[in-house]
């Protein structure tokens, strides 16, 4: 048994693992490998790790600037967190919760902090009504009359809410989150995607606003009578600012703090992580994986590869060896992100809460967070008067209106908005220094037809020997898709590595 035992561990030491794309699918699939004894290289095109949790400094401040928080739903992403002793700089926002803008009539408002997707379990409750105004209210209650939908009818977020609750609800509520959350028009959205169990619980109740009271008592076990917690889905590890009351947790000092413990980590066991190196071609003979890359002048050998890069580079890489996967860049939502700190004492009393969400077509900006109010480390971190928001632009088949801007024009654009968004005069003497990062989305597991297109990629990956794909453009958008998918798909080229062979 012993002998057995040594030669595995000798035949796992001898077994190199490729993993493509250093971001926190790559690193978390490359950590699976490392920790039992292969050889791992990471190959990362840039000059960073981290992908979109990436940190600046910002005025003398270390701030992220990419995804500032995690889901908690499942646990996967704290009890990571727990393996690289980082438990105590785990932080939680401030419950204040987040304003809608841009409401006709209305102006802003606190988004109500009851629902599911932004969709009310009481059109006539005061801080639903005063967003939807009576009309939207008695509107909406047409939907307690109609008769329910059979279980699966309805799959398009958008046709359900404005056949059952009129365009108000639909416009002021429910389209503020899925453009601020997900980059995702509602008619983009399916329901039972972005909502599971909503459509059965509908055919339960018999209206959608039952359904929605019915999903958060079985969530919350609050009755759905008692004064709501939002229960809107949040899409971890997104740039933008996200739905009040959303279960997410981040990191004192900046996200990218798991990336560094995630590197620390996988050097301590060996690994060879590259920055600045591209993959720019695959190829497989006689059982083994040729990767070549754009420094190396041969090509790096390995067992198995891994491929973690976004879908648009994945699939130009995978296309050549996956029989069926087709090549070419997806139409993804593209994002920037303006970090501004500013010396605005008028912001100590946080007057829209910790963010604010825009009803689309209303302003420029698409959301603002407030991170100083948001999280209590920023907070701490900045002189009195300074404060620290966040301005994300851009969205599904929309061109952020500061692409075409230099960094200077920019920030002034983002201080305006920011302006307007919380309602409140910054002047431009009011910017202290500011921040401008570009990311490209992966479109939201929960677009109409995502699912099947990533399960036939991931079909067609798959039958590929020794051959994976990990991040968030297969596994879902957010930290608590990515991170426990990469572990899975490592654990089945590792074991497929080691044991076929």
């Amino acid at each position: 048994m012993s002998e057995a035992l040594d030669r595995l561990a000798k035949h796992a030491h001898e077994t190199r693992v490729i993993v493509v794309g250093g971001g926190i699918a790559g690193l978390v699939a490359a950590r699976e490998c490392a920790k039992v004894g292969l050889q791992v290289t990471v190959l990362e095109a840039s000059d960073v790790f981290g992908g979109v949790l990436r940190t600046a400094q910002v005025g003398g401040l270390t701030l992220d600037v990419g995804a500032e928080s995690y889901a908690t739903r499942g646990g996967v992403v704290r009890e990571l967190l727990a393996e690289l002793r980082l438990t105590d700089a785990i932080v939680t926002p401030n419950p204040a919760g987040a304003w809608v803008a841009g409401v006709p009539g209305v102006g802003a408002a606190p988004l109500p902090k009851g629902g599911v997707l932004g969709i009310p379990d009481n059109p006539f409750a005061p801080d639903v009504r005063r967003i939807i105004g009576w009309s939207g209210a008695w509107r909406a209650y047409v939907d307690r009359l109609r008769p329910p939908l059979t279980i699966g009818h309805a799959h398009n977020l958008g046709k359900l809410v404005r056949s059952r609750l009129g365009a108000r609800v639909l416009d002021r509520l429910v389209a503020p989150v899925t453009s601020g959350v997900y980059s995702a028009r509602p008619d983009d959205i399916d329901v039972d995607l972005a909502a599971p169990g909503l459509n059965a619980a509908l055919t339960r109740t018999g209206s959608l606003t039952g359904a929605v009271a019915e999903l958060r008592h079985r969530r919350t076990g609050a009755r759905p009578a008692d004064a709501p917690a939002s229960d809107v889905p949040v899409a971890s590890g997104s740039t933008k600012a996200p739905a009040p009351g959303g279960a997410v947790e981040g990191l004192a000092g900046g996200m990218s703090r798991l990336v560094d413990a995630l590197v620390a980590d996988l050097r301590e066991n060996g690994a060879d992580l590259r920055t600045g190196v591209a993959a720019e071609s695959l190829t497989r003979t006689e059982g083994m994986w040729s990767v070549t890359t754009s420094t190396d002048d041969e090509p790096l050998a390995a067992r198995a590869v891994i491929v973690a890069l976004p879908e648009g580079p994945a699939r130009t890489l995978l296309a050549p060896v996956v029989p069926g996967l087709e090549p070419g860049e997806p139409i993804a939502p593209v994002v920037e992100v303006v970090t501004l700190v500013v010396n605005a004492p008028v912001l100590d009393r946080a007057p829209r809460g910790t963010g604010v969400l825009t009803v689309p077509g209303s302003h420029t900006a698409k959301a603002l967070t407030h991170s100083s109010a948001k999280w209590d480390w920023v907070r701490d971190a900045t002189e009195p008067g300074i404060h620290v928001v966040r301005v994300s632009f851009g969205a599904q088949g929309e061109e952020p209106a500061t692409a075409a801007l230099d960094d200077d024009s920019a920030a002034r654009l983002a201080l305006s908005e920011a302006a307007a968004l919380l309602g409140v005069e910054l002047p431009a003497s009011a910017l202290v220094a500011s921040h401008r990062s570009r990311y490209v989305q992966s479109q939201p597991a929960a677009t109409i037809g995502r699912a099947a297109v990533t399960a036939a990629a991931r079909g067609a990956v798959r039958a590929v020997p020794g051959l994976g794909a990990a991040g968030a453009w297969i596994a879902g958008t957010g930290l608590a898709q990515v991170i426990p998918d990469a572990r899975d798909e490592a654990d089945r080229v590792r074991s497929a590595a080691l044991w076929q062979s």
